[in-house]
């Protein structure tokens, strides 16, 4: 076989570099962030590490176990300016700091973050200090996300939850049934904002309409990732972002 020559050049230069560690089971932060991150100024690189069928505080903690090698699977050669860690309950189980040191220990990136990190901060952002959230699993999972909220400085004054444990049915959930729940959630008792929370959750095409029928900021778990991950690296542009928060 002949070979033919080649040169070598350098890669294609982006303004911003991300990462996304997804979890097995997610079917929509990857559709989400393509959405939201479409201009060629921004490179987007996704991983993926084995999550459980069902959603318990056991198959999420086992995740800790696992983010070593998800993030060692991520280009060794990119230098990445932010990676996210895409699943809220796992953050809150395995705590933001272990991920972020797991993390920044097998991936050359500036900063990591988590939706429950980025939930936290949007929050500030919009002067929300309480918040009523909606959830698509069970108690032992929800509840620490509450909890998570309320060692952050925050009221929860209700909360709301499908009750589902298979993730494989969470990313089915209408994206009708999330709107109906928080628009029920915010009626029960007076809040500063409404967060939706899992990452495989469909929000994005509903924010503006809760927004606009509650007169309060809707927070979900894609959404906000998506704007610490731009806070992180301003020069990763989003395109049509939904929401309050976005325009503060």
């Amino acid at each position: 076989m002949e070979c033919f020559p080649y040169q070598l050049s350098v890669p294609a230069e982006t303004a911003a570099t991300l990462g996304l560690i997804v979890l097995k089971t997610d079917e929509t932060i990857e559709q989400d962030f393509r959405r939201l991150f479409r201009t060629p100024e921004t490179s987007l690189f996704v991983t993926r590490i084995p999550s459980g069928a069902d959603v318990t505080p056991e198959t999420l903690c086992a995740m800790r176990q696992a983010l070593p090698d998800a993030a060692n699977l991520l280009p060794g050669a990119a230098e990445f300016d932010v990676i996210g860690y895409c699943c809220t309950s796992g953050a809150t189980l395995i705590g933001p700091e272990t991920v972020a040191q797991l993390v920044h220990e097998h991936a050359r990136v500036r900063t990591v973050t988590n939706p429950l990190t980025a939930a936290l901060a949007a929050c500030k952002a919009v002067a929300a200090q309480s918040v009523s959230i909606v959830s698509p699993y069970i108690a032992p999972v929800a509840t620490p996300i509450r909890e998570a909220f309320e060692r952050g400085g925050l009221t929860v004054p209700a909360t709301l939850s499908f009750g589902e444990e298979e993730e494989e049915r969470v990313a089915r959930i209408d994206p009708g049934s999330i709107h109906a729940a928080a628009l029920e959630v915010a009626s029960r008792a007076p809040c500063d904002a409404v967060f939706l929370s899992c990452t495989n959750l469909r929000t994005l095409d509903i924010i503006h309409d809760l927004e606009d029928r509650l007169g309060l900021p809707v927070l979900s778990s894609n959404q906000v990732l998506a704007w610490h991950m731009a806070k992180s690296a301003p020069a990763a542009r989003l395109h049509d972002a939904p929401g309050r928060l976005f325009r503060q």
